[in-house]
């Protein structure tokens, strides 16, 4: 049987390989999972629910079809689903007292794309209230810490799936990412963490909307990375759009390291007045020079746009809160950052909210504009090291939470007004008060051409082979 100390030693690739040959069944890999859930997992506030029944019967789904000769790009990888989505009988909360007890009754499509490619889903991933804010510290249950040092967030929204992966209780979890929700915690973690281009995964029963969001994975690796997005890119038959797709898939990128690139290097906050962190600072420009050595052009790049610009951002952000579906009367057990959001999408005028659209879709010619001589942009992923528990989040001021999270992931949301894609890689840790305390992951984000993520996997693939990243100490 495999044991729980060699399957956190394994990739999503790896497990995928050895069930496909016939060296492991995806139920003992499934059972590992499980055993280092229940370990580790309510130590990091990872889970809201796990569920071996369902990873089971996936895991020996998995095994009946690789013995009748089927091959399955994730077969037997354990993959939780963010609770923001629905998987049929288990709790789906979404981090709100507003929907505590609620089961779902179906699967959401991703979690059926999971399925179909292998993966045995072992639970549930706990995120902040309906995925709004960037830290995941939910009035439902524990928040979601870093392994690296649980007195700090893991960052959110994807918070509870980043602490998963981190902790090596799975290789790849489910995220997704409308303002920076897979990129933060992939940070704050230790991960890697891509938000694709607009349109390259399918939106699924996501309702129609200004196209903020996507879904992706977090992981320990590039190529598991790469790997998922073989299986979730491309349009499915509901999709009206759709991005272009890598001629030759993602995975394969991996091994062609891209020819010399024109890499801008911006460390200039761009959506508000920030402080940047001196060990962000330092990162990413350890991170340039590492890409000049690998034979890249590194120069400055400009701040695309002014900040009061970005306004546009929040005024989408407000109305998308208050469109939510919630019972009536329920806003008095919501978090005061919710109420918040909410009471201002209610402000906003159908024009306020049109000329925002637009002043969206303008600023996306203008950023396309701006940065069109470099192939790669180069930030800090975040302005700050992973947060300390409870100091972003301000319940008795929540525009001044608000403010405070516009500051703290002053680069991220660019990507998400202009559906261009962005990986976050945890090139570099530090330790913020001396040799005695906790090292802590500082990661740094490369952001490409729309449609480009063969080029941004090529490139990270080849930036982790040349400066391998560390884990943290369990």
């Amino acid at each position: 049987m495999l044991d729980a100390a060699t399957y956190a030693g394994l990739s999503a690739l790896e497990i995928a390989r050895e069930v496909n040959a016939g060296q492991l069944s995806a139920v003992e890999v499934a059972a590992a999972a499980l055993e280092l859930a229940e370990q580790r997992g309510s130590r990091y506030g990872a889970f809201t629910c796990l569920a071996p029944e369902r990873a089971i019967a996936d895991a020996r789904r998995t095994d009946t079809r690789i013995a009748a000769g089927e091959r399955l790009p994730l077969a037997g990888v354990p993959c939780p689903i963010k609770d923001l989505n629905q998987v049929a009988g288990l709790p789906w909360e979404a981090g709100s007292a507003v929907l505590r007890g609620n089961r779902a009754t179906a699967d959401d499509p991703i979690v059926g794309w999971f399925a179909e490619a292998g993966t045995s889903m072992i639970g549930k991933t706990t995120v902040p209230e309906f995925g709004l804010p960037c830290y995941t510290e939910p009035d439902t249950g524990p928040p979601a810490v870093t392994p690296w040092d649980p007195t700090r967030s893991a960052g959110g929204s994807s918070g509870g799936a980043a602490a998963a992966v981190a902790a090596a209780i799975v290789p790849l979890a489910h995220g997704s990412d409308a303002g920076g929700s897979i990129r933060i915690p992939a940070s704050a973690c230790g991960l890697v963490g891509l938000k694709v281009s607009r349109g390259l995964i399918s939106s699924g029963n996501r309702p129609p909307g200004p196209g903020l969001g996507v879904d992706g994975v977090l992981t320990r690796t590039v190529r598991d990375t790469a790997l998922a997005l073989d299986v979730l890119a491309g349009p499915r038959p509901s999709d009206t759009y759709w991005a272009p797709m890598a001629p030759g898939g993602y995975l394969a990128a991996c091994d062609q390291a891209p020819e010399r690139l024109r890499i801008g290097l911006l460390t200039t906050p761009v959506i508000a007045d920030a402080e940047v962190h001196p060990a962000c600072l330092d990162a990413a420009t350890r991170a340039a020079q590492l890409l000049e050595d690998l034979g890249h052009e590194v120069i400055e790049a400009p701040v695309p746009f002014p900040a009061t610009q970005w306004q546009a951002f929040a005024a989408v952000w407000a109305v998308g809160a208050l469109s939510i579906p919630m019972p009536p009367d329920a806003d008095a057990a919501l978090t005061p950052l919710s109420r918040w959001l909410r009471d201002a999408g209610r402000a906003s005028t159908g024009l306020e909210y049109a000329q925002a659209l637009s002043a969206i879709q303008l600023l996306t010619k203008q950023v396309a504009e701006v940065w069109d001589a470099f192939d790669i942009v180069l930030t800090p992923t975040l302005a700050q090291p992973p947060a300390l528990l409870g100091s972003l989040r301000d319940d008795a001021d929540p525009a001044s939470d608000f403010a405070a999270q516009t500051r703290f992931t002053p680069w991220t949301s660019v990507y998400n007004l202009t559906g261009r894609p962005a990986i976050s890689l945890p090139l570099h840790t530090a330790r913020l008060a001396g040799p005695d305390s906790p090292e802590l992951p500082i990661g740094v984000m490369l952001g490409g051409r729309f449609g480009a993520e063969d080029v941004l996997l090529g490139l990270a693939a080849t930036v982790e082979a040349a400066a391998p990243w560390r884990r943290p100490t369990l």
